[in-house]
């Protein structure tokens, strides 16, 4: 009797996803599932293989139902890095919406950085926020993702 062959999931964190449309493209192109988590209503194609799961208001409902549910073999798309420390530490594929991997070396610094940042805009201090999404950061994104997806593909996960 051989293993079911487990097939890639991709996860959303969506409510401020940018990069929605290209994770529809790149799923679709390759018969992903994908699951769009929301705490507010949100319009997602009329697609068997597109879900949106809608969670109660709440600070951490959309971050509790991806990490909850993310595994190793399965992509989760996000900006937020506690959530993505939790992902990566379940084993799964992450990337911010600017397509910067979120890894094991790397989530701890991260996590560092964005707690540190947070105290300091808690005493006060006027810190600066992100820089404005550009093409270059949605080009960015859809590389990597497609580079996750190619490697989730030999590393014997299947698509649809």
């Amino acid at each position: 009797m051989s293993a079911q062959i487990r097939t890639i999931s991709i996860y959303v964190d969506a409510d401020a996803c940018p990069v929605k449309d290209e994770v529809y493209k790149v799923a679709g192109r390759n018969g992903l599932k994908v699951f769009v988590v929301t705490n507010s209503y949100m319009m997602v194609p009329r697609d068997p293989l597109i879900e949106r799961i809608a969670v109660a208001a709440g600070p951490d409902e959309a971050d509790n139902w991806i990490a909850e549910r993310a595994v190793h073999g399965d992509i989760v798309i996000t900006a937020d890095i506690p959530l993505a420390d939790r992902c990566v530490k379940a084993g799964a594929a992450v990337l911010s919406p600017k397509g910067r991997p979120f890894t094991a070396d790397s989530i701890g610094m991260q996590l560092a950085t964005r707690n540190l940042m947070t105290d300091l805009r808690s005493a006060g201090a006027v810190t600066g926020g992100p820089a404005p999404f550009s093409r270059a950061d949605r080009s960015a994104f859809l590389s990597a993702l497609n580079q996750a997806v190619v490697r989730l593909k030999r590393a014997g996960f299947a698509t649809g």
